[in-house]
């Protein structure tokens, strides 16, 4: 669009419809974000209502337990997620990853409007602890 602006011709853009992320490119920013321990901007992917079910205790409900979840993990470990693959198929995107010590796991991530709405999550916990050095909590959130 052009505009006279004072005898001038001014070149303004026109507003671009915002491109829903995929769920390829939300997996990659919540890598980015995990690697940081970025602990509210993880959270923040997350939609008010999701469900994050990692296998290994019962599934949380809601972004602030989900957020609760990433601020106990990250105070008691030092975690880094290597990706080894991403696949997604519509609104479904897998993560396989590694980490340095040689854990690997993966991840299932349902996305709508650019949050994530459910997450599943597989990995060996005693592995975890054992490759972290800390000992095997009785009450793995400790709540």
């Amino acid at each position: 669009m052009r505009i006279a602006n004072g005898g001038c011709l001014a070149q303004i853009a026109a507003p671009q419809p915002e491109i829903p992320l995929s769920p390829k490119d939300l997996i990659l920013e919540w890598v980015s974000r995990f690697n940081r321990a970025d602990v509210d901007g993880l959270a923040a992917l997350y939609a008010p209502d999701a469900t994050n079910h990692q296998v290994v205790m019962e599934p949380l409900h809601g972004r602030e337990a989900i957020r609760h979840m990433f601020s106990v993990e990250f105070g008691r470990a030092k975690m880094t997620c290597i990706v080894e693959n991403i696949v997604e198929e519509e609104e479904w995107g897998v993560l396989e990853w590694s980490d340095p010590n040689g854990l690997r796991g993966c991840g299932f991530f349902r996305v709508r409007g650019d949050q994530i709405v459910f997450q599943r999550g597989y990995f060996d916990q005693l592995s975890f602890f054992r490759l972290q050095g800390l000992p095997v909590p009785e009450n793995y959130l400790g709540a």
